[in-house]
């Protein structure tokens, strides 16, 4: 892994903080391949119950860097190169029994869209905007944009946003369930801090509950789309089968039921 990104592990949350402030966290080799690493590794620890994603700097991704693009990639095959790299990051993240939440402040633009859609739940700030921007140079939506936008919004607003030159308000995001929530601040350094703080409690919140069947319950909704509905029941019911079995849902099932036997 490189500077690219800061990982952390903490008490059971692993954040990856996106590190090129300087060109608005847009993906390069550099990052791209730092992000593949740090979503096998945060996906694979056991002691990992959490994922928290944030950056460093005024935005949270401007998609890919582009002037790079301009300057040192030569075809077409090695811009797929490279978003294959990022995909795999986004396929641990997606593909993974542990919940992931997004600190999104700033803007968010073209790839970065679907590194936010990688996340389970999504926080941004009032001052946040979200958009496409594809088209404007000449590009269609990659990592991952095509296949999770239609799924979180709907296909004709996801249409809306590909084919305008467009940017959603925060507000106008939250209304399209792109977003889960926004947050207030001061100006826009303080909303940075505040979005940052809100996407760990709700990561914190995860991890003094019962992470295990959060990660679970996030596994079943995300790999629906795979299954036939019965195939869906039949997964249902193994996966609760199988969270029963645990200790820590017998704990909890235990204490809630000499809770219900003192209120009776």
């Amino acid at each position: 892994m490189n500077d690219a990104i800061l990982f952390t592990v903490d008490e059971g949350l692993a954040r990856l903080t996106l590190n090129r402030p300087s060109r608005l966290n847009a993906f390069n080799s550099d990052l791209a391949h730092a992000w593949r690493e740090a979503t096998a590794e945060a996906t694979s620890r056991t002691d990992v119950k959490a994922i928290l994603i944030d950056a460093a700097g005024p935005a949270f991704c401007a998609g890919g860097d582009v002037i790079e693009m301009a300057t040192t990639m030569g075809s077409g095959d090695e811009i797929t190169a490279l978003a294959e790299v990022i995909n795999s990051g986004i396929r641990s993240l997606t593909e993974s029994a542990v919940p992931v939440v997004a600190a999104a402040h700033g803007t968010t633009a073209g790839g970065g869209l679907g590194i936010l859609l990688s996340s389970d739940y999504a926080v941004v700030g009032s001052r946040s905007r979200l958009g496409s921007l594809y088209a404007n140079i000449g590009l269609t939506p990659d990592l991952s944009v095509s296949a999770q936008l239609a799924r979180a919004v709907g296909q004709r607003r996801a249409l809306q946003l590909v084919l305008q030159d467009r940017l959603l308000t925060a507000a106008e995001a939250v209304e399209w369930g792109l977003v889960a929530e926004a947050v207030d601040g001061a100006d826009s350094a303080d909303e940075a801090d505040r979005v940052r703080a809100r996407a760990e409690e709700i990561a914190r919140f995860w991890l003094a509950g019962a992470a295990e069947a959060y990660g679970h319950a996030k596994r079943l909704v995300r790999s629906q789309p795979e299954r036939t509905f019965a195939e869906q029941l039949s997964e249902e019911a193994r996966s609760i089968g199988a969270s029963l079995a645990t200790p820590d849902a017998q704990a909890r099932i235990a204490a809630f039921a000499a809770a219900s036997a003192r209120k009776g």
